[in-house]
């Protein structure tokens, strides 16, 4: 006799997949390997080492060892253009690595090309030389709904090729660990060794890729986040194009919208979010988009909170149109704006973060600047604020917060609101500044 709850999941399994991603095997049983054997050629295993000097003392003591070690790690990763032999996997497997090893499921060997990488999203972009390679298309991440299911496959403690399966739990998942968060929250297993693995969807495409879990043990705890594959999309093509992430801007500060202010901004709950600050001269001040207006969608995807406006906006093309909603003194609109560069963009220090850096304009550095994503640069000062007093002129550039490395605005923004006390590292003409203000 077959028991109910078997029997349940078969059936609900059948209609969920469809033939393409499940069948029926000899026994009777669901099973989804058809879809399998399809994907699996195009995951691959990444090892990477590191060079790390050795300590003197220890060369000292033991006079044979060598001046440098290898320190080895790993992850995951996925083929996605087999002609270009691209491989994606995450930024954190490979940051810092002096060697990246890609093994396929074959058993093959390749000395991988970093092509770049992206911090912002935990995406980095690898190229090997090889041939009968097997890539995996790209599906739309837009289109997946909670309760799809998924498989997610890795390497999880070095075991290879290990298959996982779940559902999607939530989308548009933020406060974890990139600045740019649109997680694909999942149930599937995702353990230490997975990272950088595709998130598969029953047709064989990939919906996402593996990058963070949430557990009070290191081990997996039933909830997973994954890049979803349009944000994939959106950074590899652009570290193939031009070697760099170059990210849309809005032009709006933001906040969230709290309960007890929904009724004075006219909406029947608490979402969306609230706009501050309307800059000059960008796409939210051409749109028409004006201080007070509540921004509840972008391309009717719903806008819940700030971090989902930050995400899809930062990663839309320039140039590229989309339709906002909003709601204006209680009534529902519709405004159509062209999606500006932040790199072509000037922009000012957070006063919340820092009202040192207040009345100070930014900008990140341009391409062609010798320090370009080293630093930021003061473009003009206003007089008697707080960044005159603290002896900031036009032409500063900005490059370390607290000895911490800052690349662009978004950079310095995060450093300064992590940081109670800020020393600032200045670069003047040919002179660097150093000094801590409070």
């Amino acid at each position: 006799m077959i028991h109910p709850a078997r029997l349940l999941t078969a059936v609900v399994g059948a209609l969920a997949f469809g033939c393409a991603g499940a069948a029926w095997g000899h026994e009777g049983k669901l099973t989804f390997a058809p879809v399998l054997q399809q994907v699996t050629p195009a995951v691959v295993n990444i090892e990477v080492g590191t060079r790390v000097r050795t300590d003197p003392r220890m060369r000292f003591l033991f006079r044979e060892m060598p001046e440098f070690q290898l320190r080895q790690g790993g992850g995951a990763g996925v083929i996605i253009n087999a002609d270009e032999g691209h491989v994606v996997t995450n930024h954190h497997v490979i940051d810092n690595s002096d060697e990246i090893t890609v093994t396929l499921q074959d058993g093959r060997e390749f000395e991988a090309e970093l092509v770049g990488s992206d911090p912002d999203t935990d995406i980095a972009l690898l190229k090997i030389d090889g041939e009968d390679l097997r890539e995996l298309p790209l599906g739309d991440s837009d289109r997946l709904a909670v309760g799809d299911f998924v498989v997610a496959i890795g390497n999880p403690f070095e075991l290879g090729h290990t298959v996982t399966s779940g559902i999607v739990s939530a989308v548009g998942r933020a406060g974890l660990n990139s600045r740019y968060q649109d997680f694909i929250q999942t149930d599937a297993a995702i353990n230490r060794g997975n990272s950088g693995g595709p998130l598969v969807d029953l047709d064989g495409r990939l919906v996402g890729i593996n990058s963070v879990i949430v557990t009070p043990t290191g081990a997996s705890a039933g909830i997973g986040f994954a890049v979803p594959s349009n944000t994939v999309k959106f950074v590899t093509d652009q570290l193939v194009e031009d070697g760099e992430v170059k990210r849309g801007l809005l032009g709006v500060s933001i906040q969230g919208v709290l309960a007890e202010d929904a009724e004075l901004l006219g909406l029947e709950a608490a979402r969306g979010v609230v706009v501050t600050e309307v800059m000059p001269d960008t796409a939210a001040s051409e749109a028409g988009i004006e201080a007070g207006d509540v921004i509840v969608s972008l391309n009717n995807r719903d806008i819940n909170a700030p971090g989902d406006l930050v995400a899809r906006v930062a990663n839309t093309p320039a140039g590229t149109e989309v339709e906002l909603g909003i709601v204006r003194d209680g009534e529902r609109m519709s405004l159509d704006a062209t999606i500006g560069s932040q790199s072509d963009a000037l922009s000012s220090a957070d006063p919340k973060r820092s009202r040192h850096l207040s009345g100070a304009r930014l900008r990140d550095l341009p391409s062609d600047h010798e320090l370009h994503g080293r630093g930021v640069e003061i473009v003009s000062v206003a007089e008697s604020s707080w960044a005159e007093r603290w002896g900031l002129e036009a032409g500063d550039i900005i490059t370390k917060v607290n000895r911490n490395r800052v690349g662009s605005i978004a950079d310095l923004n995060s450093a300064l609101e992590a940081a109670d006390s800020i020393w600032l590292t200045v670069r003047r003409g040919d002179r660097v500044r150093f000094g801590r203000f409070r």
